[in-house]
């Protein structure tokens, strides 16, 4: 590799690590181990953190901590990796990628995200293994000692082992809910051989005419033909009984093997402690191997972080935005619209959803399609990863790096594509490796990163956005992705930043590796400048409007009243008003989760904060009259400030009372509801003139009327 050690001290020293950088060494693996250990030695003394620029020889360098006097314990202080070779150094542009390592190396120093809450989960080992006879005994025996398997015949055919060696059950699954530790298994059997009492004597086989009992010991009631020969054979043991009415069954396991062709669980992402073989010898040892480390407590952090009072999924039990439950590939989030009855004091239902943090993966989604901020990544949380950015982009314009290009991968299946392309590039002519100005940043899951976090990276400085697809996304999630992208480059496209800022690349395995070296190396785009300096908020929103302010206030050129945005993901937009329609009942007003929508306690009006509007839709399902219709768009006019102010959308002449003269209602919704009530017999004669009147004269004229009327008012 080409290091120039002065340039990466000065950059360390103006932005992430006022230490700098004190030694370059060439072959610190091996040869120069004892560089390592002397500065495990003297950080320990000095109670500084330890950062190794190499990850090829991590296991070694561990080895050698432990066995340095003087060195900090991993459990007290952790040693920090990072590969500079793969990624910056082994490529054609190796020479001048000193910016970026630089900013990989100030990537490496920040501080670990703050520790969240956790989600736990305890196993004993007890497993369901579902499938015909021979093949769950088989997979029931391969998981050994250490876990304690029972069996669920499910179809016809094989043999059942002769010894009572585990639980041994026949049954169609009806149902299988719940995770890791708290699965619950109900099957329903109507076969007429009780296994528990079988003693496999085979003696009901030998005597069946029809041959219809196998050494599954499951009776084929089609071909039976009530002989009842097998009974009297199994008189002694008493296991046979025809009529014995079908058992439903239920019972709790930690894990399950499912060894049938469907799987019982067909999410992308299956909960955890379930692992469907099938019929495939590979996908059982890797199930087999995996299930066994299954035994035990283990905790995950809980990586969403809800607020009910954000979210626009629902209203009073109506339904608006459905983003997160759409997306969730592992369907741990579900509707709660009715609220459980919870009502505030203002009087409407708020709804929300519930997530199941059991069943969280952690991909992040949710976070990234939320168009409220009501679902947000908790663990690292987006102020976290705001700093990863910001320090990142400031490393590399320090160093003189331009032009930066994000690449967004996966921390396991993406970081291993990223460092074959490394590697592939000092062995393929046709390969040069990653740019010297693709910064690649590894994330949980490269759903967890949205558009909030795009635009605020082209913001701090970051020419384009590259999120790298591995095969392991969910579709959803590539869906997802790809709206939120569109709606951000038409965003920047409106701003007048030429070019494309924002792309999903693919690449499997080693045969895709030309395709994204080709792809990483397409033109840069138009930045802004100079780059913002704001931090990222932990607020999705907030953030949003800080960047797109700062890519407004430096458009390069003169910009449109609106930019039109695709209706799929758009969080910003205006809410349009038939007036022809509209009779301002203000039921829209009762539905806005976000205040965006509101009445004027002084005059029949309703007014609008396009701001505030997230384009959820709960205005214009609640609408009597199918009145509103949503625009995506961003509104620029008197430069971004007239969205912020409340406009008035519709306005109406008060009706007043035919009997005192006080204003109620609106002229057009009474006279709408007269003209719709004109047919009814109930609002003849003089109950038809009380619509006229408000309520408390209503009441004076029926006792005035002697009360035989009944009216039903408005």
């Amino acid at each position: 590799m080409t290091l120039d050690a002065p340039a990466l001290r000065r950059a360390l020293a103006a932005t992430a690590s006022p230490e700098g950088l004190e030694t370059v060494h060439t072959l610190l693996c091996r040869r120069e181990a004892a560089a390592f250990q002397r500065a495990a030695r003297e950080t320990a003394a000095a109670g500084e953190e330890l950062v190794v620029a190499c990850t090829q020889e991590q296991r070694l360098f561990l080895e050698l901590n432990d066995a340095t006097e003087g060195a900090a314990k991993v459990q007290e202080r952790p040693i920090r990796f990072v590969n500079i070779r793969e990624t910056a150094g082994w490529s054609r542009d190796g020479a001048a990628a000193t910016p970026k390592i630089a900013a990989l190396l100030a990537l490496a120093q920040l501080p670990a995200p703050e520790p969240v809450a956790t989600v736990g989960f305890r196993s004993s080992g007890r497993c369901l293994v579902i499938g015909a006879a021979e093949a769950a005994e088989r997979a029931a025996a391969m998981l050994g000692d250490a876990i304690d398997a029972s069996v669920l015949v499910s179809e016809p055919g094989g043999a059942i082992a002769q010894a009572h060696g585990r639980a041994t059950h026949h049954g169609r699954l009806i149902a299988l809910t719940g995770w890791l530790g708290q699965f619950l298994a109900r099957w329903r059997s109507d076969n007429p051989i009780d296994l528990d009492l079988c003693t496999r004597c085979n003696a009901c086989l030998a005597a069946c005419p029809e041959g219809a009992i196998g050494l599954d010991y499951r009776i084929d009631l089609d071909a039976c033909r009530s002989h009842r020969a097998c009974v009297r054979a199994c008189d002694a043991a008493g296991a046979i009984d025809f009529d014995r009415e079908a058992i439903e069954h239920e019972e709790s396991y930690d894990l399950v093997l499912d060894l049938r062709a469907a799987p019982a669980f067909t999410m992308h992402q299956p909960p955890q402690g379930y692992f469907h073989a099938g019929a495939d010898p590979q996908r059982l040892a890797d199930a087999v191997l995996a299930l066994r480390e299954f035994v035990g407590e283990f905790d995950h952090p809980r990586f969403l972080r809800y607020q009910q009072r954000l979210c626009v999924h629902s209203r009073n039990e109506r339904i608006g935005c459905n983003a997160c439950i759409d997306v969730c590939s592992a369907r741990a989030i579900r509707s709660d619209a009715s609220a459980k009855g919870r009502v505030p004091s203002g009087g409407a239902k708020p709804g929300g959803v519930i997530v199941e943090a059991h069943l969280c993966v952690g991909c992040g989604a949710c976070t990234t399609v939320c168009p409220s901020g009501a679902m947000a990544y908790a663990y690292p949380g987006t102020s976290d990863q705001g700093r990863r950015l910001r320090t990142a982009l400031a490393t590399y314009a320090a160093a003189g790096g331009r032009d930066a290009v994000l690449l967004i991968h996966s921390d396991e299946a993406g970081r291993r594509i990223v460092e074959d392309l490394g590697r592939a590039s000092r062995i393929d002519p046709a390969i040069q490796g990653l740019p010297a100005r693709v910064l690649p940043l590894a994330v949980r899951h490269t759903a967890s990163v949205g558009i909030d976090l795009w635009i605020a990276a082209l913001a701090l400085g970051a020419n384009q956005i590259r999120v790298l697809l591995t095969g392991e996304e969910a579709p959803e999630y590539r869906q997802a992705l790809a709206e939120q992208m569109a709606v951000a480059q038409a965003l920047l496209s409106g701003l007048g930043y030429g070019g494309e800022h924002l792309r999903l690349l693919e690449a499997r395995d080693a045969r895709d590796l030309g395709a994204l070296d080709a792809a990483l190396r397409a033109a840069p785009a138009q930045g802004v400048a100079p780059a913002a300096t704001f931090a990222v908020q932990a607020d999705k929103r907030g953030t949003l409007e800080l960047a797109l302010e700062h890519l407004r206030a430096r458009a390069p050129a003169a910009l449109p009243d609106a930019i039109a945005l695709p209706a799929a993901g758009a969080p910003f937009g205006a809410v349009l008003v038939d007036a022809a329609k509209c009779t301002l009942c203000l039921s829209c007003v009762g539905a806005c989760p976000t205040s965006a929508l509101a009445d004027n306690p002084e005059r029949p009006q309703l007014r609008f904060t396009e701001k505030l509007c997230t384009q959820c839709g709960l205005c214009e399902r609640t609408c009597p009259e199918s009145a509103i219709t949503l625009q995506p768009r961003l509104w620029l006019a008197d430069g971004g400030r007239a969205r912020q102010a409340p406009r008035l959308l519709a306005e109406m002449t008060p009706y007043r009372c035919v009997r005192c003269g006080k204003p109620f209602g609106t002229q057009k919704a009474i006279e709408t509801m007269i003209e719709r009530l004109a047919g009814h017999a109930a609002f003849q004669g003089a109950a038809a003139e009380r619509l006229r009147m408000c309520g408390g004269c209503r009441v004076i004229d029926i006792h005035s009327a002697g009360g035989e009327a009944r009216i039903v008012g408005p």
